[in-house]
């Protein structure tokens, strides 16, 4: 067995370097590639948690050593170039140089979480709470500082802990809500830029993450980065704030929109068109049922400014804007692509009116569906391999047809999925190829 998998290591390295940017490059031109594309890895919202991670190093029988830890607010795991290689990676992404708890990946150190050794980032920094045995998290790792994040004794990642202590309802400033929209520092800039070198030696296509265009996102509202947060930091706030400060709202996605256009100019100077998309924006419109807004309430806070951030890249790059939300957002695709969007993730297939035949029928020749593979709620990691499999090929069959498919589950593997129903997922994606 072991054999077999490194004579397909060798297989899918070859393919890896001759063909994956182009398959990816074909379909995000709704052009049929030859094969169907595979990211997992490139983005936080198409990773992979650690602990599986950890598990396919196995199967595969790569160099056993620990995993690292490149998102700890999902504790993702990160792939390295062999695990790339056997699984037969086509995407390689672009992060931003600090993680949603404002800490560096670098200088790593061994950490161990419900028995699994792994590295984190030098300056990620625990505490467990005597009270419950939860484990801290700090903003940079600061343990001086009030914790920002927080995860449950025996849970697989944190949860943010909202602080919001300097809230006046009479006195908003909306450069309170601007803490952490700022004009990039040069060291990020020399971070991306080598970051995207990196990348384009892969041989794969290439989506960045370069931060500051995430609008209204819920992740980013508590501001676990930040030691101090001001300005709007309460989840539930933020929602009523949609509804009832409108006018603040869109002064705040006014200065947004204005930080975000100087900072993208500056990295397109930098880098030129050596990225082929660019994740814009994680802020969630649907749930599992409906949606958190309306499409005209939409149209009125988001479209506006989504409109002048796809429509500079689109005039002044070759870079493709892709757009993360989770949930029943079929209703919202119309605004996006009039946004300037042209991918959309996670392509939640179990939520209300996301049923795939309809779904390629009605956009698919203006949306590329990045993800939307294998539903991670139920199939993935509770289904049988079969049933895993019989999925994947039944969705491949409907999103495949004249390219605009990259294929991804619906959102990042989660812990506790099967390491073999992994397998069977991309083991029946090559099949059908």
């Amino acid at each position: 067995m072991i054999l077999m998998r490194l004579v397909d290591l060798k297989t899918n390295r070859s393919l890896v370097a001759s063909n994956s940017r182009q398959r990816v490059l074909d379909s995000l031109a709704h052009r049929t590639p030859d094969r169907v594309p595979l990211d997992f890895g490139s983005t936080a919202v198409t990773g992979i948690h650690v602990s599986v991670v950890a598990g396919l190093r196995d199967y595969y029988g790569l160099e056993r050593r620990p995993v690292k830890v490149g998102e700890p607010y999902q504790m993702l795991g990160l792939l390295d170039e062999d695990l790339k290689v056997a699984m037969g990676i086509d995407v390689e992404g672009v992060s931003p140089r600090k993680t949603l708890f404002g800490i560096a990946n670098e200088n790593w150190k061994p950490w161990t979480f419900n028995g699994l050794d792994v590295l984190v980032p030098g300056n990620f920094n625990v505490t467990v709470d005597p009270n419950n045995g939860d484990t801290l998290i700090y903003p940079e790792g600061d343990v001086t500082a009030p914790p920002s994040g927080r995860m449950p004794r025996g849970f697989h990642f944190f949860d943010t802990i909202i602080r919001q202590r300097h809230f006046d309802e009479n006195a908003l400033d909306p450069a309170d809500n601007l803490e952490e929209f700022q004009p990039l520092a040069e060291e990020d800039l020399d971070s991306i830029a080598n970051e995207v070198a990196a990348a384009n030696r892969t041989g794969r296509a290439v989506i960045a993450n370069f931060g500051g265009t995430a609008l209204g996102d819920i992740a980013l509202v508590p501001a676990p980065f930040l030691k101090d947060p001001r300005g709007i930091r309460d989840v539930a706030e933020w929602y009523m704030t949609l509804a009832s400060r409108r006018d603040y709202v869109h002064r705040i996605y006014e200065a947004q929109t204005e930080i975000a256009l100087k900072n993208l100019a500056r990295i397109y100077a930098r880098i030129g068109n050596s990225v082929d998309a660019v994740f814009l924006c994680g802020t969630d419109f649907g749930t599992q049922t409906s949606s958190f807004c309306s499409v005209a309430t939409f149209r009125e806070l988001w479209l506006p400014y989504y409109a002048q951030i796809c429509g500079w890249i689109h005039k002044n790059t070759t870079w493709k804007c892709f757009k993360h939300s989770c949930g029943s957002v079929a209703r919202f695709y119309d605004s996006f692509i009039e946004a300037g969007f042209d991918i959309v993730n996670p392509v939640q297939c179990s939520a209300a009116g996301m049923e795939p035949e309809g779904l390629k029928e009605r956009f698919g020749d203006r949306l590329v569906f990045w993800g939307g593979g294998v539903d991670t709620q139920r199939v993935l990691p509770f289904g049988t391999a079969a049933e895993v499999r019989e999925q994947v090929l039944r969705r491949c069959e409907i999103f495949a047809p004249n390219g605009g498919f990259v294929f991804n589950s619906i959102h990042n593997i989660q812990a506790g999925t099967p390491v073999e129903n992994v397998v069977a997922m991309l083991g029946a994606l090559r099949e059908f190829a």
